[in-house]
């Protein structure tokens, strides 16, 4: 169901999914998060999506979860906060791990808390030079959701990762490329015409082999070598099928540029 303070438009193939609340950093609500959940889905599914580019409006790419209206304490029944962490926050992110397209995060300001975790759990992250990226949990003695530790664990090892969780500094753009949780920065400027020269490249792509290889990657690290060895050939198997494979083998062979259509 669409939920204001979202915006979505496909154009050239691409699904542009706009968190547009600039007053509150972008920060969202409960509705607002199942309304990207379902866009998520929605370009998973579609054969005329070939890219996602997620990103905000206004000084904030996402400051986290809308807290204001939530319940500061009271009695809680066993089971009721791992639920609620369950299918929000975790659902979130899930949303975007298992996305069957490539999903590009094009940061524009503040990422905190989950959203950060939003970012970061796109295949690939486009920082303006003025966005900045917080574990804001341990500032108000929460532990971090949204898949945190899994995910900066995973993209800058277990000093590094417990470093940005235990302190919650801002990083900046730049020390997050140093590190590895971005893929470039660019101007504030050229952020929007990067993000869509990028997924116009990944929208031209053979997508079913981009999927694929996203799912390989995002497996690599909880496999063991044969695990990990079985899943690329059931891949390989898979994508063969495609008619973009048969195009690329048949392009290489005809020297010539494919011309892929992402089935």
């Amino acid at each position: 169901m669409p939920s204001a303070g979202v915006r979505q438009e496909t154009r050239d193939q691409v699904s542009h999914i706009t968190l547009d609340r600039p007053e509150a950093l972008n920060a969202l609500t409960p509705a607002q998060r199942d309304h990207v959940i379902g866009l998520l889905g929605d370009a998973s599914g579609d054969p005329e999506v070939r890219a996602v580019v997620l990103t905000g409006t206004g000084r904030g790419f996402c400051a986290g979860a809308d807290l204001r209206g939530a319940p500061a304490g009271g009695d809680r029944v066993p089971g009721d906060v791992a639920r609620t962490i369950r299918l929000g926050a975790q659902r979130l992110i899930t949303a975007v791990l298992d996305c069957e397209k490539p999903v590009i995060a094009a940061v524009n300001g503040t990422a905190a808390g989950i959203g950060a975790h939003l970012a970061l759990a796109c295949d690939l992250v486009l920082a303006a030079e003025s966005a900045r990226f917080i574990e804001v949990f341990v500032r108000r003695g929460l532990v971090p959701d949204g898949g945190g530790a899994y995910l900066l664990t995973r993209l800058i090892g277990p000093q590094r990762a417990k470093e940005l969780m235990f302190f919650g500094d801002a990083l900046s753009a730049a020390d997050a490329e140093r590190l590895g949780l971005v893929n470039r920065v660019v101007s504030d400027g050229e952020l929007d015409k990067t993000a869509r020269e990028w997924a116009a490249r990944l929208a031209a792509g053979p997508t079913r082999a981009l999927v694929l290889t996203k799912q390989l990657v995002n497996a690599s690290l909880d496999s063991d070598r044969a695990t990990a060895f079985a899943a690329e050939a059931a891949a390989q198997e898979i994508n063969m099928t495609t008619e973009d494979a048969q195009e690329g083998v048949a392009s290489f062979v005809e020297r010539r540029s494919p011309e892929f259509r992402g089935r």
